[in-house]
């Protein structure tokens, strides 16, 4: 095979209490890409979008960890990729995670399978470096892999899928742009150790809430006294909406990533629609451009579509 075509989906990262340690892959928006192998060693990038991202490729979070990959096969083959990006740079639903774990899940399919998904992670990863600063995996994990999962560790690399009930995912994505880099600059350097008792028993919460079922659980560890209070004066009408929202039926929500996009989680899709209007009702009140998107949690994450 010299040619495969793949949809990378969006995904949430943190979880609200979980920074940089846990993600969820979602059913839409997905960036496109099509990928065909060269017999010298280069990456060529081709944009098919207007988002105008850069096509050298140590420039290109997916030209990095492609590059990654051809020095790993001792520079005997190269790539040529196209990207057709629908998950908007900037988003907070992963947009370089998507481009950058679409590409290395493309080459491995172009080279047999020959890598293992922790060596993917790795390789998507000097995407993410390129794009934040710093190498996290928690929207490369579940973008790969789908459904939640919880990066227990990055030196060395220990990922462990977390399995969860049905779950419906509610995003509200404000069209302007939050850079990751400039997100993380804003952040406390040091936290107080009440505070990160409470995170911490906020994220077991989450992960039993998961584990078990147990909705009422999931809703009661929503919640951040770290970073939330921090990004969400980023955020046009954050409080707001998550006021609204969980009058409306959500288990509870915040962030996705570092912004803007807000997300809400709910047990059946009803409810998820609710939060959806709810949603659009205050970003039309504040005038502020948006788009949702409301599905259930994708439990596939990549996939081939050719």
């Amino acid at each position: 095979m010299r040619t495969v075509t793949i949809k990378s989906p969006a995904t949430v990262s943190n979880l609200v209490c979980g920074f940089d340690i846990l993600g969820m892959a979602l059913h839409e928006p997905f960036d496109i890409m099509t990928l065909r192998l060269l017999d010298e060693p280069k990456v060529i990038i081709r944009n098919k979008d207007q988002f105008g991202l850069p096509t050298e490729p140590e420039k290109n979070v997916a030209g990095i960890a492609l590059l990654s990959i051809v020095a790993k096969m001792n520079n005997k083959i190269g790539f040529e990729l196209e990207i057709e990006k629908h998950i908007k740079p900037g988003s907070g639903i992963g947009s370089s995670a998507a481009s950058a774990a679409g590409a290395v899940f493309a080459a491995n399919q172009l080279l047999g399978n020959i890598f293992d998904t922790d060596e993917l992670v790795q390789f998507a990863m000097n995407g993410e470096k390129l794009a934040s600063g710093v190498k996290h995996a928690d929207n490369i994990a579940p973008c790969l892999m789908g459904g939640v999962t919880l990066i227990r560790s990055i030196h060395p690399l220990d990922i462990i899928p977390i399995s969860a009930p049905e779950l419906y995912i509610t995003v509200g994505h404000p069209q302007i742009e939050i850079r990751t880099s400039d997100a993380r600059q804003i952040l406390k350097k040091q936290v107080l150790l009440k505070d990160a008792i409470k995170q911490w028993g906020n994220v077991g919460g989450l992960i039993a809430g998961f584990l078990t079922g147990d909705y009422d659980l999931i809703g009661r560890s929503l919640e951040d006294v770290i970073i939330e209070p921090v990004r969400s004066i980023l955020i046009p009408g954050f409080n707001e909406l998550k006021i609204k929202s969980m009058e409306a039926g959500a288990l509870g929500g915040g962030i996705s990533g570092s912004g803007p996009s807000v997300f809400m989680l709910r047990k059946n899709e009803t409810t998820a629609k609710a939060v959806e209007k709810a949603m659009i009702e205050i970003y039309e009140k504040i005038g502020t451009d948006y788009h949702t998107y409301t599905g259930p949690i994708n439990k596939k994450g990549v996939e081939v579509v050719n």
